[in-house]
């Protein structure tokens, strides 16, 4: 029998139909909606007169475009306000379960679907949203779709995918203190640059991942896609387990047994061939700053911005990009002034991002310069720091909570950076213009973020842990 690698032993599982010379059609297990992505889907199905084939395999929850503060009140921006009521009225139609605003379950897509355990290894998971690759952490394939793709799964199921190759990425030792799943993973897009990973799908392994969180593996498989691959992924274990075990969604009694029982099965077997492969050393990543307008362009937090005949790619556009950032090669990073800070986003809204926040901040005072949003990934996350008592030392530091959403991650909503304005930011991009026209964007991890919140600089975290 071959051996196959944990990516193999899904996808192939999951085949419905094999084109020859062709994409493989997949059936797909779980499919999560938003307001977004699939209004032009409902509507080309209306067109049709077709109905969503199986509405139970089918989650949809507002978060793009929702609002952090008021919630209660209706949604002024018009667009925003039609895309969130096209979905509860799409759903309404389908018999497809919607967590909208107020609802206690509502929050970001890739933060609500783990954390009710509707997320589960072995798994086929698409959503109209490019890091729907976070759900990988739990060894499942995971990956976003688009607005045409939307309508196929909802109307059959299944999908129509060419298979990538096989990337594994081994990073063994001990993480340094001060360093998070959130540096491993700026550092390893740093090495593979953004496009290091297109056209293959990743497998996270050794013993930097294996020593993670659930929570530290969906910040890391979140972040596949800033290299370009089409998703990553990380094999179940007893950490994952004990995650899943007795959420919301997540199989009882018997079928739990059966359910780990199969779980246990998806590794990679010895000897199985990865078409690329690379390997770190933990003891080489310190906590990491972004510099530049893409996630690949990032450093140590101690560094200097690399002169362009040290880094990959085309000169002009490496200078183009420091010209946008208001930065020049050779300058450190450490001390350089911010305006914003933000936490929060499906890459680091979950609820050990905010006991990071709170571990640096505790006992210091928010930088006069500084306007944070510190904005949880879902309601589940916004009881959580209630109830262990974040909340009140963010308050005592001079720090605001906010409302669930996608916030200051993306520009479709009301939390933008203005022009000109620097933002050390936990999310995921940092492209021109990705939190608003003309705002400058250092992705870096919750430690650095808040860090720099309470000094109004690029600061190093360490000096506080």
């Amino acid at each position: 029998m071959e051996n196959k690698t944990l990516f193999d032993k899904v996808w192939d599982s999951h085949i419905v139909k094999q084109v020859t010379d062709g994409p493989d059609v997949l059936f797909i297990d779980r499919h999560f909606i938003h307001e977004v992505t699939s209004p032009v889907a409902f509507v080309g199905m209306k067109q049709r007169g077709i109905k969503t084939l199986y509405p139970n395999r089918t989650f949809a929850t507002a978060d793009h475009n929702t609002p952090t503060i008021n919630q209660h009140l209706p949604v002024e921006d018009p667009l925003s306000a039609n895309q969130l009521a096209a979905l509860e009225s799409n759903t309404a139609e389908h018999g497809i379960s919607h967590w909208g605003l107020g609802d206690k379950n509502n929050g970001i897509v890739h933060v609500v679907g783990p954390e009710n355990g509707i997320t589960q290894p072995g798994m086929t998971i698409v959503c109209g949203d490019s890091h729907t690759s976070t759900h990988g952490a739990f060894g499942a394939i995971a990956f976003g779709i688009g607005t045409s793709e939307v309508e196929m799964v909802l109307s059959t199921q299944c999908i129509m995918q060419p298979k990538p190759k096989k990337l594994r990425i081994t990073i063994n030792g001990t993480l340094s203190k001060g360093v998070t799943p959130k540096d491993v993973a700026l550092f390893m897009i740093s090495k593979l640059t953004t496009s290091g990973g297109t056209g293959y799908f990743a497998e996270y392994a050794g013993e930097v991942f294996e020593n993670m969180t659930m929570e530290g593996r969906m910040t890391v498989c979140n972040l596949s896609i800033e290299s370009g691959a089409r998703g990553g992924m990380i094999a179940p274990d007893q950490t994952t387990f004990d995650y899943l075990e007795g959420k919301p969604h997540a199989p009882k009694g018997e079928d739990w047994d059966k359910a780990v029982a199969h779980w246990k099965t998806l590794k990679t077997d010895a000897g199985a061939k990865f078409d690329l492969e690379y390997t770190f050393d933990a003891s080489e990543i310190e906590p990491m700053i972004t510099y530049g307008t893409n996630p690949g362009m990032g450093i140590g937090i101690t560094g200097n911005i690399p002169e362009s005949k040290d880094v990959e790619g085309n000169e002009a556009s490496y200078n183009k990009s420091l010209d946008y950032m208001g930065y020049a090669t050779g300058e450190a990073m450490l001390g350089k002034s911010i305006d914003y800070v933000f936490i929060g986003s499906c890459t680091n809204g979950r609820i050990e991002d905010f006991r990071a926040f709170a571990q640096i901040v505790k006992g210091r005072k928010k930088a006069d310069n500084v306007t944070a949003w510190l904005v949880p990934g879902s309601h589940i996350v916004e009881e959580q720091i209630k109830n262990e008592g974040l909340l009140d030392i963010f308050t005592q530091a001079g720090f605001v909570l906010r409302q669930p959403g996608c916030s200051a991650c993306l520009a479709m909503n009301d939390d933008k950076i203005p022009a000109g304005k620097y933002a050390v930011s936990t999310s995921n991009r940092n492209f021109e213009g990705r939190q608003g026209p003309g705002s400058r964007t250092l992705l870096a991890s919750p430690y650095v973020a808040a860090a720099a919140a309470v000094t109004g600089k690029i600061t190093d975290p360490r000096e506080f842990l």
